[in-house]
This record gives structure tokens, sequence and C-alpha cells, in this order.
């Protein structure tokens, strides 16, 4: 992508080198090896917390004092983050109030370890998360590295697909579909719960989609190469190919991202249309 002289967000809010601190019994082993595998698999791994302890724990961040010291690679990737951050804002802020809906921006929180949300406490290995209740987008830059090294896909635009995918839940927040959904889940069956949850992320990675064709149409960021780069880490986080890595065997009922096919194909959607139209996910028939 070409960042070069581009917006940033103010929209950041820079939390990294904040420590947690522990009270209680906390994770078990089993426990932080089952948040981490939900969060491998682009799970909010926070509703489950309650499942992982073994008893009460509590964390409180405390701040250091001393201001976080970032290397040069970091300083690289936090650049290109506010830009891409920016850049949604810019089509967002076009595109809803075109459906009766203002564009109010998230805040994108930069952690390093865990991090204390509305939606409970979030740690790096659980990866990037959105909280609707303090509307704001979680992530710990190290995440690109397990991206890039563990899931094969590298590249700085698959990087701007992580943060666009994760705005597209709060543009779902905002035009109330995630109220909606979350509500069906309740009255739900777990197989129609999960069912629910894949059209509800395809349709995110859609948002994600529609946000990289106006940010080439209208302002000309992406260069060759990035679309490709786009489409290899939706396909490196499908669920097919995750639960392979992690259990060697595919279960698709138990499916809640939908499969690598599937992301690669809601994601050309939204890129090619670039209309929430083509991101209906749940009138489709066949995702």
């Amino acid at each position: 992508m070409d960042i070069r002289g581009r917006r940033k967000s103010s929209n950041i809010e820079d939390r990294r080198g904040m420590r947690p601190v522990r009270t209680g019994v906390g994770l078990s082993l089993g426990g932080v090896l089952f948040l981490v595998v939900l969060g491998l698999l682009g799970i909010n791994p926070l509703p489950f917390l309650g499942v992982a302890t073994q008893g009460p724990s509590e964390v409180q961040m405390q701040d250091t004092g001393q201001p976080y010291q970032e290397s040069p690679q970091e300083a690289a990737v936090r650049e290109m983050t506010a830009v891409v951050l920016a850049d949604t804002e810019d089509t967002w802020n076009a595109l809803l109030p075109q459906y009766g809906v203002p564009y109010v921006a998230p805040t994108l929180v930069l952690f390093t370890d865990a991090v204390q949300s509305a939606c409970g406490t979030g740690e790096s290995a659980m990866g990037p998360f959105y909280c609707p209740g303090d509307q704001k987008v979680y992530i710990d830059l190290s995440f690109y590295d397990e991206l890039s090294q563990r899931f094969g896909a590298p590249g700085d635009f698959a990087q701007a697909y992580v943060i666009a995918h994760e705005v597209g839940h709060h543009v779902q927040n905002l035009l109330g579909t995630a109220e909606k959904v979350h509500a069906a889940q309740q009255r739900a069956g777990k197989v129609d719960a999960n069912a629910l949850s894949v059209r509800m992320e395809l349709q995110a990675d859609c948002y994600a989609g529609v946000w990289a064709h106006h940010a080439s149409r209208s302002r000309q960021l992406l260069e060759a190469g990035d679309v490709a780069e786009g489409l290899n880490a939706a396909s490196a986080i499908g669920d097919d190919r995750l639960q392979r890595m992690a259990q060697g065997r595919v279960v698709p009922d138990s499916f809640t991202h939908g499969s690598s096919e599937q992301r690669v194909r809601w994601f050309t959607k939204g890129l090619q249309s670039g209309t929430l139209e083509a991101c209906d996910t749940f009138a489709a028939q066949q995702l």
C-alpha cells in the first residue's frame, strides 16, 4: 500500500506497556490453551473466560509510568495502522449516511500482553477483537507477526484486511445488525447460533472488501499485489484451515467464521461491488 503522505487517524488509544496484574486463581494451563485456540480461529474469546477459569480471577491494568519504547518496525506498523483506520473512516463516513446512519468512528486501542475492555479482559493470544460495549477495536501489533509467520499471510494489505474486518463489525453494530443477530443466537441452538455467527463474520469480510474497493478507486491506496495479499489473508484464517491446523480434522457444524473459500468469496464480493447490498449474507441461500 502507498501510505506516504496519507492522513493518520486520531482515534487511536495507545495502552502499550501497561502491565496486567492478576489476583485470584486465574486461568489453568488448559484454560489458556482453550482461549488461544479460539483466538487462532478468529473467535472473540471474551465470552468464554468463565469457561476457561478455575476460580475467581481479576485482571487490573497497571500503568508503569514509563512511555512505551517501540522499535522502528513497530513504529512503521503503527503508522500503517493509523493510515488504514483513517481510510476506513473516509469510506464509511461517505457510505453510511446514504443508509440513514451517521458514521461514528470507533477507537482503535493498541495494547501489549493484555487489555481491559467493556467486554472483559482480552489477551494478545486471542487476536484482535471488536467490543460493541465501548465501540473499540483492540489489537496487539505483534499479531501481525503471527499472521505472517504462523498463518503464512504476510504483507501490509493482509494487516489492513484485519483492521477493516474489525471495523466491519463496528459498521454492523451501528446498523443494528449485531444486536439482531446476538438476540437470535440467544434463542437458537448451538449449530444454528454458529451458522448465524458465520453469516455475521462473512458480512464483516465483505465490508472489508467494500472498504478496499473505495480505498482503491477513490484514493488509490492499493498497489500491485495488495489484493492478492488480502485474499491470501482471508483464506489463511478460514475455519476449515485453522481446524486442520489445531485438531487435524474439519467439523463444519462448529464453524463460526466460514471456510477459507467462503471468506475469500465474500471479501471479493465487497471488493468488486463497493456496496452494502452485495454484503447481505443473511439473505444468501448459499454462502
